[in-house]
C-alpha cells in the first residue's frame, strides 16, 4: 500500500479541514494517509520529518495569506533545503492546496509556489485533474466550482469557523483530489 503525507500549516483551522478532507480521498483511493501538522512556529518534529521522507507522495497546504503561503509553511520548505541537498524526495509525487477567505484571494501564488517548491526537489507533480463547473447551471457546491487544475483551491468565509469553512463542495472536491493523487501513487512502480 502506498503511503501519503499530507503535510500542511493551518493558521485559523480552516486548512485542516481541507487537508483532512485530502486524506479521507486518499484512504478511499486505497492509500495510507498521514497528517503531518506544521507547527505555529514552523516546525516538526523528528518524527513528522521521518514520515516525509518515507512517504511516496507529498501533498504541501497552507492558507494563502496575502497572496502567499503563511510564514510557517515558508520556514517548513526553507527547511527542506537539508532534503533538496542529497536529493532525497526526488521521484516523490508531490500535489498541493491552499485556503482563503475569497474566490480568489490570489491563492493561484499559493498553489504556484508549491509547486516551484515539488520542482525544486525533484518531485512529479499532481494536479486536480477535475473539469471546472463552469457552466450557467453551475452552483457554489458543485465539484471543482473554482475551476483550479494546479492544485487544490478550497473557500472559508473570513467570518466563518472551522465547522463551516471550507464550504461543502470545496471539501468533495478535495476528497476527489486526495483520491486521485491515491491513484496516481498506486500506478506508478517503487
Amino acid at each position: 500500500m502506498k503511503k501519503v503525507a499530507i503535510v500542511f500549516h493551518s493558521g485559523y483551522g480552516h486548512t485542516v479541514k481541507a487537508a483532512e478532507a485530502v486524506q479521507a480521498g486518499v484512504i478511499a483511493g486505497q492509500a495510507e494517509a498521514h497528517l503531518v501538522a506544521i507547527s505555529a512556529e514552523g516546525t516538526l518534529t523528528d518524527e513528522q520529518w521521518a514520515t516525509l521522507n518515507t512517504a511516496d507522495a507529498i501533498v504541501f497546504g497552507s492558507p494563502t495569506y496575502m497572496g502567499m503561503a503563511s510564514w510557517q509553511f515558508k520556514k517548513f520548505a526553507d527547511a527542506t533545503s537539508r532534503i533538496w541537498f542529497t536529493q532525497g524526495w526526488k521521484n516523490k509525487l508531490a500535489a498541493g492546496f491552499t485556503n482563503s477567505a475569497t474566490m480568489n484571494g490570489d491563492k493561484a501564488s499559493t498553489i504556484n509556489y508549491l509547486f516551484t517548491l515539488a520542482q525544486q526537489h525533484g518531485m512529479l507533480w499532481v494536479g486536480t485533474g477535475l473539469l471546472p463547473s463552469n457552466s450557467k447551471a453551475a452552483q457554489r457546491n458543485d465539484i471543482n466550482y473554482i475551476g483550479a487544475s494546479a492544485g487544490l483551491m478550497t473557500v472559508s468565509p473570513s467570518d466563518s469557523t472551522p465547522e463551516e469553512g471550507p464550504l461543502p463542495g470545496d471539501l468533495e472536491t478535495a476528497k476527489l483530489f486526495g483520491q486521485r493523487i491515491a491513484e496516481t501513487a498506486a500506478r506508478l512502480q517503487s
